[in-house]
């Protein structure tokens, strides 16, 4: 599988603030790769330096197999991207938009613009000025004017950010779409891990600008512990017992009275069991599994395991 993004040591400082950090970067062809981090983390920063808004301090960037530096103009013409909120104007039609920026990027083809409304289920929509749009049909709106010059690699910041339930499902409907029918390789940033579960073939997980980790989606299942969840009325007192009544040392405690047990799996019955008798209500009981939101927890050092 070829590469299509990669960084070596890639660095942005801002004065004496250090935004992103030597990181390295890879995104295969024709993948769906999760760029992870919390608000702030340097997701927008990095994306920036992709697509050469903002230019590295140190480091390397190569798209498609060449370096980004020598062969910028080129290599962009083969590059979608929504960074922030996408602007258009707002008295037009969503084809006058369209239109627009067709011209401006030196688009010829006829149905250009009509096969990327299309494509984004805004065709019906052409007589609606675009400041009647949702902010859903507005990021749809961005991903169509993306798809205007039929990009090999499509650059998504915070796609879903801001939008409704049914908003977020149509836009993962749709980027699942452009990755199976039109073999766009896409890159998703979000710190929305739910979405991005249901999305990637693979993430990487960025915190306060170093990239921590790069990680297969399949392997991450493989490595997701299974464990009992409690839901009690004191978090301080349960974990007392469970160490010192019952000797268990690998569990978590988290927010809103939730604790996880990642052994004696089990004997569930039996720490209920004990937890009552130590006058530690247990409101819930279940086994269950973790997911990305508990691995990016635990990575970024919101809770320890032992």
């Amino acid at each position: 599988m070829s590469t299509i993004i990669q960084t070596t040591n890639l660095t942005k400082k801002y004065g004496e603030q250090v935004s992103v950090h030597r990181l390295n970067m890879t995104v295969k062809k024709g993948e769906i790769y999760g760029f992870l981090g919390r608000n702030g983390a340097g997701k927008t920063t990095t994306i920036k330096m992709l697509l050469g808004l903002t230019k590295p301090t140190e480091g390397e960037i190569e798209l498609f197999g060449e370096t980004l530096l020598r062969n910028k103009k080129r290599l962009l013409t083969r590059i979608g991207a929504i960074v922030e909120t996408p602007g258009f104007y707002e008295n037009l039609t969503a084809r006058e938009n369209l239109l627009i920026n067709a011209r401006i990027i030196g688009i010829h083809k006829k149905r250009a613009v009509e096969e990327a409304l299309e494509t984004v289920g805004l065709e019906k929509e052409t007589k609606k000025l675009v400041g009647k749009y949702s902010l859903g049909m507005k990021q749809r709106l961005g991903i169509a004017r993306a798809l205007l010059h039929e990009p090999e690699l499509l650059i998504l910041d915070e796609p879903t950010n801001g939008l409704d339930p049914i908003g977020i499902k149509e836009m993962r409907k749709l980027i699942i779409s452009l990755a199976q029918e039109r073999n766009i390789t896409i890159l998703i940033s979000s710190h929305i891990l739910f979405e991005v579960e249901q999305l990637a073939h693979r993430i990487g997980i960025i915190h306060k600008g170093e990239l921590l980790e790069e990680l297969d989606m399949d392997k991450l299942h493989t490595l997701n512990k299974k464990h009992i969840e409690f839901l009690v009325s004191d978090e301080s007192k349960a974990a007392y017992i469970l160490e010192e009544k019952l000797g268990i040392s690998r569990y978590q405690v988290h927010e809103d009275g939730i604790i996880r047990v990642y052994s004696h799996l089990y004997e569930q019955h039996l720490i209920n069991k004990e937890l009552v008798l130590g006058n530690v209500d247990v409101f819930q009981m279940k086994l269950s599994e973790d997911h990305l939101e508990d691995y990016f927890i635990n990575l970024v050092g919101g809770g320890t395991i032992g």
